[in-house]
């Protein structure tokens, strides 16, 4: 049988590319379009508590290049311009009532992929809503012309031409004109004398230009208008508010220089862009604006511009008579360096940044009254001087929130060092001064609100309000062994005696009913409290008493010693009256639950009961059978806990989807859900889920103002309906006995829940997330790390290129300090010696302010040893400037003087250049591990000829990929002694991997070769290797004969050996043939079959089999640069590889990509995609329309909920 895989994503991407801002959802707030790569997504900023709340998230199977929102003339509500990999243009709108995009329009101009002459890769729209202009990097440029039909519906026209062969572009804008005919401006690049000339002189001379391109729309097409070169090489443009708010025109930034220009006789404007003050970095170094934002009003406008180093500038124009005068600029504020920002209305900015957590701002400031000085263009400055500024901390702005991200995932550990029976993803994430260590845990974050002792153990909580029209909650309720203690919620938890609860008994359910009474049920009887403090008591007869209950709005149902129950029902006056007859139940009753009375009703129509029998029986309430079975559910073991919850869609337009469950937790710790008809009762899509060791408590409490279910087990899980689907995720917390919602002014959707004797109170934020993350900061770029099993530490190597060490940054500091005191008079001599003091002293952190760029050629190394479970650096080695540690490994060595002795083998390489790859020389540090893990000496380092990318432990000895040459080392007492070696590996070595005798080297070109060690005759021989040229990144072995392999470019294979040349290696394992008889290909003699092939659209930095949940099968694991994780399945039968086979093919005709791209062709953009089935688009399947489930449901002849139930069974057992 063939193996296939199926695919899933566990965390999409958490990159940002590009973001936008508009009224998208036509209301007048603004909201936030990111793209992230393959995923589109909308976010939305709470005004009252500045949190960024993610509406919707789509993948859309292809690469998003460009974004725009595009709104049309008078109206009230932003589209979305799309530019990607399909060759099409996509106009997208957010439809609220569905929460989706919907796709407007899609127009094919050309071939798919990111093409240098296939537009996509820059948008532009005119500021009136005209028109669109859709530009490649080369050559092509289309325009649309943009209208309304007679149902107001949006329109587009054929695209128009405005194409010019050998121009390259670097950037477009739409210019403001009012309403004269729509114009762009472009910078281009004309390369034709430059790719003619053979000396490269007409390259060096080459200018930039700035053109403008008129669309005529009298006569409907594109003029090229008017075309000036620049001065000064240009990265981007922007677009100044024209008409009755602006001056028009553009501004281009450019390396060292702002510049406005615009027609007529408007002269041009310019301004050198502000330095850092004293900065460390290279003086010679051009400065660019690498992001910009505009803002603007009725009455003003000003423009954001960050630098490179994360500087932002406000730049506004002096303006005189729609003349510009002057350009002014202000240094607003420092922050991480971003790939887009947006200035919203009401006062936030969302900055996306390039590597690590986006962060939303408060402007607090517009930084006008501050003594901050203004640059302007009017100030005389001689030509190549600027000024400077001193960069602080944040004034003008306020960090609101911050959204996680962990790109670049770099490296990754999947391993349980806490115990807690799913095992935690360690990664190392992030770019120089940014970077970070994090510890993924499945779960959701739980904020702790309170916590309080309690006298003696309690065993239940719950909070009641005194009346339905109460906003928040008035008591909590907290129950013993033998007393009951009542606290009123207020400024403070104080505790009260005279709320009319009985305080001498335990209490076994509290609760309020009807619209302003309150309810105690205790073992011997029921306590109504009036709102005017009457109080009914209803007695138990005899010596029987109450052991279980279910309450709602205007119904209880009490169950008596031996199985009786009795049922109350609220009259109009707000009385309980007793039903004439009580229901035996024949078995004892061990637990109850009752739905809330649904709206405009007087009741609830059933009552669910758990009886030691291992049933579940729904009893019907309704006054015309009432007490009279209607359904029977056998259950594997006794049910402990029962909930019936509504859940599901509740749409705005008020059409409710929303379906009944009835959860049912067992003793074994397992969760059942199980969909109840709300008008017969029945059962029916039974789904099941292992929680943990302990019984299954379940609690209904309120989540973002619906229902969901808390169940406890040995770990809190909370099941919840968001964003269209359904979530069951842990709780990452301590383990809880009893919950209740929990509603205050300073908690207003929370949880009060008992832990041991504490009393808790708790809020969950960050629903949907699949992770919860602890974070450590690290100092370099993380490249690999290792884990010591014995001592559960980790050692990080961390290297950055262009980057000071310590040692060098001090002593360029010191002698910068002493340049100022030298260069100043007699007379200054003075200030200069406190300047030079204040400089020194200065100490701006550089994960906000960034690092000094060094130069090329120039690197920064550390080994640093943690406690990741701590979260403490327990040493730190550091390397000279311009030596870096590219490989790691722990070693234990056969002739180690020390048996047993684990060794840190660190590979470092001297003076490396990049392109083309050069260096001095490497070494390979040989350091012991000591004091139980903790530190490491060094017993010696062994120079080698190239760089040591790779490194692996093998048969007691240790295998080192140096440049192309694979060499086999052993422990000496002065260096490391080599021992063996091959030649043959045709580039450079990126990776070892080892199973047994066999060795898995990867290639960085030349994919990956299968070597055999044969100690005989002490040779590595490559026996096998691919037929295909792979940039690999990542490669791990599956099992003996099979290896999964993950390259640059974002392909996922698995190769394996033939089974005839298994058998050949196993009856000639010498390879003796393999040494002389090199095939035509020069490589091994047996080549590798592709078993499976996928394109996951992103470049694997990690990847290895791991299992992800207790008791759960191995899967392949990966993750990924732009943040996103993921996993191949194997499919355990045949039939699931059918079902979901025609499942995907139903999906790509059903449902195919947002963007336009083709499913197929996307998931096969390099090597046809083979063995793989694309698990992400088919749990599309649960978002579709109930028409469109019911056609594939149908094809596949199963049910919608077969076909749901698959599809979540197919991620639960492996993943989550």
């Amino acid at each position: 049988l063939r193996m296939f895989l199926y695919h899933l994503t566990l965390q999409r991407a958490t990159s940002i590319y590009s973001c936008i801002h508009g009224n998208f959802t036509g209301t007048k707030q603004q909201e936030v379009v990111v793209s992230r790569g393959k995923i589109l997504e909308i976010l939305k900023i709470d005004q009252n508590t500045g949190k960024i709340i993610q509406l919707c998230s789509t993948e859309v199977f292809g690469t998003i290049r460009s974004l725009i929102p595009f709104r049309l003339t008078g109206g009230s509500k932003d589209y979305i311009v799309v530019g990607s990999d399909s060759g099409k243009i996509t106009i997208l709108e957010y439809n609220t009532q569905k929460n989706t995009f919907d796709r407007v329009h899609m127009e094919i101009f050309g071939k798919s992929g990111c093409r240098r002459i296939v537009p996509g890769q820059y948008l532009a729209v005119d500021p009136k809503g005209r028109a669109v202009m859709i530009s490649a990097i080369e050559k092509q440029k289309l325009v649309y012309i943009m209208n309304r039909d007679e149902q107001a519906r949006l329109t587009i026209s054929s695209p128009l031409e405005a194409h010019k062969a050998s121009t390259i572009v670097f950037d477009t804008c739409g210019v403001d004109v009012g309403f004269e005919n729509p114009t762009f401006a472009c910078l281009e690049l004309d390369y034709e004398e430059a790719d003619q000339d053979p000396s490269g002189e007409a390259a060096h001379i080459a200018q930039q230009t700035l053109t403008y391109y008129e669309l005529d729309l009298g006569l409907n097409h594109v003029v090229r208008k008017y075309s000036e070169p620049l001065e000064d090489h240009a990265n981007i443009l922007i677009s100044v508010p024209g008409g009755n708010e602006g001056p028009s025109g553009v501004l281009i930034c450019s390396e060292n220089y702002i510049t406005y220009k615009n027609f007529g006789d408007q002269p041009d404007i310019r301004c050198p862009i502000p330095r850092r003050r004293n900065d460390l970095d290279d003086p010679e170094r051009g400065m660019l604006f690498v992001c910009t934002a505009t803002h603007k009003t009725k009455s003003m406008f000003f423009f954001l511009a960050q630098t490179e180093q994360g500087d932002i500038f406000k730049i506004t124009l002096e303006v005189d008579e729609d003349a510009v005068t002057e350009i002014k600029l202000k240094y607003f504020d420092t922050a991480p360096v971003c790939s887009a920002m947006c200035v919203l209305k009401t006062g936030f900015l969302f900055l996306a940044s390039e590597y690590g957590n986006h962060y939303l701002y408060q402007i607090a400031h517009l930084g006008e009254d501050d003594d901050e000085p203004e640059f302007s263009s009017a100030m005389p400055l001689d030509e190549g001087e600027t000024f400077f500024f001193q960069p602080r901390a944040l004034k003008n702005l306020v960090l609101v929130d911050e959204m996680e991200s962990l790109a670049p995932i770099l490296h990754c550990n999947i391993t349980d060092l806490n115990n807690e029976d799913t095992p935690q993803l360690y990664t190392v994430c992030g770019r120089g001064p940014r970077s970070t260590l994090r510890v993924l845990r499945h779960g959701l974050e739980v904020c702790e609100m309170a916590v309080s002792d309690l006298p003696g153990s309690p065993n239940a909580v719950w909070t009641v309000r005194r009346s339905i029209h109460e906003e928040y909650d008035s008591y909590i309720i907290v129950s013993f062994v033998n007393a009951t203690l009542v606290l009123s919620i207020g400024e403070t938890v104080e505790e009260v005696t005279d709320s009319g609860f009985l305080g001498t008994t335990p209490t076994l359910s509290c609760s309020s009913i009807g619209n302003d009474a309150l309810l105690q049920i205790y073992p011997d009887g029921i306590r109504h409290i009036r709102s005017d403090r009457r109080i009914n008591e209803w007695k138990t007869p005899g010596k029987k008493y109450i052991v279980k209950c279910a309450v709602n709005q205007r119904q209880v149902v009490i169950a008596l010693t031996g199985g009786e129950l009795v049922y109350f029902e609220m009259d109009q006056t707000g009385q309980l009256n007793e039903y004439t007859e009580r229901k035996d139940m024949n078995s004892e009753v061990i637990c109850m639950a009752l739905p809330r009375v649904p709206q405009g009703e007087q009741r609830a129509r059933f009552l669910a009961v758990g009886l030691a029998d291992d049933t579940v029986r729904i009893i019907s309430l309704d006054t015309s059978d009432c007490l009279s079975p209607l359904s029977t559910q056998a259950l594997p073991a006794r049910p402990e806990s029962l909930c019936i919850v509504e859940m599901g869609q509740q749409d705005e337009s008020s059409t409710n989807t929303s379906t009944m469950f009835l959860n049912i937790g067992l003793s074994i710790g397992v969760l059942l859900r199980t969909v109840m008809d709300s008008v017969t009762g029945e059962l029916s899509d039974t789904r099941t889920r292992y929680l943990g060791t302990r019984a299954v408590k379940l609690f209904r409490i309120p989540v973002q103002g619906a229902d969901a279910v808390l169940a406890i087990s040995s770990r809190t899980w909370l099941s919840y309906f968001y964003q269209s689907r359904f979530h069951l995720s842990p709780l990452s917390y301590d383990t809880l006995e009893y919950a209740c919602g929990f509603s205050s002014e300073q908690c207003v959707q929370g949880i009060v829940a008992i832990s041991t004797n504490t009393l808790r109170i708790l809020a969950l934020e960050k629903l949907g997330a699949v992770f919860n993350q602890q974070s450590m900061a690290l100092k370099y770029t993380p490249r690999k790390f290792v884990l010591d099993e014995d001592s559960s530490n980790m050692i990080v190597i961390e290297t950055d290129h262009n980057t000071f060490t310590e040692n060098s940054k001090s002593q360029r500091k010191q002698q910068q300090a002493e340049d100022m005191v030298e260069s100043a008079d007699d007379d200054q001599r003075a200030e200069a010696a406190r300047m030079a003091e204040q400089f020194l002293a200065e100490d701006l952190p550089e994960e906000t302010f960034s690092s000094p760029k060094a130069g090329t050629g120039m690197w920064a190394s550390q080994i640093r040893i943690l406690n990741p479970t701590k979260s403490e650096t327990l040493e730190i080695i550091k390397f000279e400037q311009n030596e870096a540690a590219f490989s790691i490994c722990l070693c234990q060595f056969n002739n180690s003087p020390i048996p047993g002795a684990t060794y840190v083998i660190v590979g470092t390489t001297k003076d490396l250049s990049l392109a083309p790859r050069q260096c001095t020389g490497g070494y390979l540090y040989t350091y012991q591990l000591v004091d139980e893990g903790c530190h490491m000496e060094l017993v010696h380092k062994t120079p080698v000829d190239d760089v040591p990318a790779a490194l692996c432990a093998f048969q007691g000895r240790l295998l080192v990929g140096v440049g192309k040459l694979l060499r086999i080392y052993d422990l000496g007492k002065k260096k490391l002694l080599r021992k063996c070696e091959n030649k043959h590996i045709p580039n450079f070595i990126v990776g070892i991997k080892v199973t047994g005798n066999r060795i898995l080297v990867s290639d960085n070109q030349e994919s990956i070769h299968f070597v055999k060690y044969k100690p005989g005759e002490n040779a590595l021989v490559a026996f096998a290797d691919d037929t295909f040229p792979r940039w690999v990144t990542q490669a791990t072995m599956l099992d003996y004969h099979t290896a999964a392999v993950a390259d640059k470019f974002g392909n996922v294979a698995v190769l394996r050996l033939s089974q005839d040349a298994n058998e050949n290696i196993e009856e000639d394992p010498t390879g003796n043939k393999a040494i002389w008889d090199r095939g035509l290909l020069n490589g091994a003699s047996q080549k590798l079959e592709m078993v499976s092939m996928f394109h996951v659209g992103d470049t694997v930095s990690f990847i290895d089999l791991a299992s992800l949940i207790p008791g759960g099968a191995e899967a392949l694991v990966y993750t990924t640069l732009s943040g996103s994780i993921g996993m191949f399945v194997p499919f355990k039968s045949r039939e699931d590889i059918d079902f979901f086979q025609h499942l995907e093919m139903h999906m790509r005709n059903e449902s195919p990509p947002l963007c336009g791209r083709d499913h197929l062709s996307y998931r096969s953009s390099y090597i046809p995609v083979k063995g793989v089935i694309d698990g992400d688009l088919c749990e599309q399947f649960n978002s579709l329309d109930q028409p469109k489930r019911k056609t594939i449901a149908d094809e596949l002849e199963k049910g919608i909920s077969e076909v749901s139930k698959k599809l979540e069974d197919m991620r639960t057992s492996t993943a989550f």
